[in-house]
């Protein structure tokens, strides 16, 4: 045996482990999500915000026009399916359901994490059925900030139009097998938004995005913001049911601790529009059209949802999703209606009235909330 051979083959075997660890996380991730009450205890603050009624609004409700401009591509609503699942063979039915409603629909749609398949080519499949199942829609490829080189091969396993690099750093720290080195993350987003064709997102898994952040992320290119706030599913909630599963009892200790931990998702769509320019995707709590009508209203292009689908699309039928995202949709026509909205961009330039632990926030920031009030 020449010299060297038994260390490939170690690390031959490292790669299976590691591979084989990806694959049984995501579909425990997804029957915690099923399973367990993972919802943040935090709002997302959307509470705060108030839409002023408008009893002549002079439009027609059924002449509402919820098309939108998604990063240069176009979008019959201002909705995203977002991130979700892939990477294990139970997956791949979830996924095909939930592009089969977004390609009904005609709305974006994200894929989770595409490092299982990175890591394990067979799980592709589980990945490319969105781009199958929704040909004429966006479709957002997914990666971590670590997987500089396999970038491009992400966007090309999906023949995706849009890249998201996620940032998980309170999902890795509480995570029995995390990694907590983020040295060089902000150089290998700079070199991934390098290394590919397609617009790049920059995205939160739950715990938002600072004003800070928002303009470190700017400075290397990227196009725009999910910011992933508080308010929806906490990952540290998840990682505690895994712990506790595993009798890991710091870990779970922990994931107690910062439950909910971040940013709530209103505060950080705030932050991000006030210290960039970047367009930006309200993500984390949103739960029915007046939360994507206030998203839009504080500037947001788009609003993007994820547990509620969960549960219809593992359970259930296309036809399910279908439903739950078309009542989304139709309050969101409300609240348009009520405020005189005859388009997405009008929610923009509507005043709102902000109230309470909002306001006591913006004031701490040192953000004007007169000036987002309108």
């Amino acid at each position: 045996m020449a010299k060297g051979e038994p260390v490939a083959e170690d690390k031959l075997e490292d790669d299976l482990s590691e591979a084989s660890m990806t694959r049984r996380r995501k579909i425990e991730h997804i029957e915690i999500c099923l399973d367990e009450d993972v919802q943040c205890r935090r709002s997302s603050m959307y509470e705060h915000i108030g839409l002023i009624h408008n009893a002549l609004p002079e439009i027609d409700k059924d002449k509402i026009d919820l098309t939108t401009n998604f990063l240069g591509l176009r979008a019959h609503a201002p909705l995203v399916i977002a991130a979700m699942t892939g990477g294990h063979p139970k997956t791949y039915e979830i996924n095909r359901k939930l592009a089969g409603a977004a390609e009904e629909l005609r709305i974006p749609i994200g894929v989770g994490s595409q490092r299982a398949a990175v890591e394990d080519p067979s799980l592709a499949d589980t990945f490319r059925v969105v781009r199958e199942a929704a040909p004429s829609v966006p479709v957002i490829a997914n990666i971590g900030a670590t997987h500089v080189d396999v970038a491009p091969d992400a966007v090309e396993m999906i023949d995706a139009d849009i890249l998201a690099i996620h940032l998980n750093p309170l999902q890795e720290a509480v995570q029995p097998e995390g990694d907590c080195n983020s040295e060089g993350v902000l150089d290998n987003i700079s070199s991934i938004v390098d290394s590919v064709e397609v617009p790049v997102i920059v995205k939160e898994t739950g715990a938002g995005i600072s004003g800070e952040v928002a303009q470190s992320l700017e400075s290397v290119g990227i196009d725009a913001i999910d910011v992933g706030g508080v308010g929806g599913t906490s990952w540290a909630a998840v990682e505690y049911f895994r712990a506790v599963k595993e009798d890991d009892d710091l870990k779970a200790q922990l994931g107690l601790d910062f439950w909910s931990w971040g940013i709530p998702t209103a505060l950080s769509v705030i932050m991000v529009r006030d210290a960039t320019e970047l367009d930006v995707i309200a993500t984390g709590g949103i739960r029915n059209g007046l939360d994507v009508a206030k998203s839009l209203s504080l500037g947001a292009m788009a609003a993007g949802i994820a547990h509620p689908l969960l549960r219809p699309a593992a359970m259930g039928s296309t036809l399910d999703v279908v439903v739950e995202v078309e009542r989304i949709l139709e309050g969101l026509k409300i609240a348009m209606y009520l405020t005189g909205c005859s388009r997405v961009d009008d929610l923009a330039e509507r005043p709102l009235i902000l109230s309470g632990e909002l306001i006591d926030a913006l004031n701490s920031l040192d953000i004007d909330f007169k000036k987002i009030a309108g």
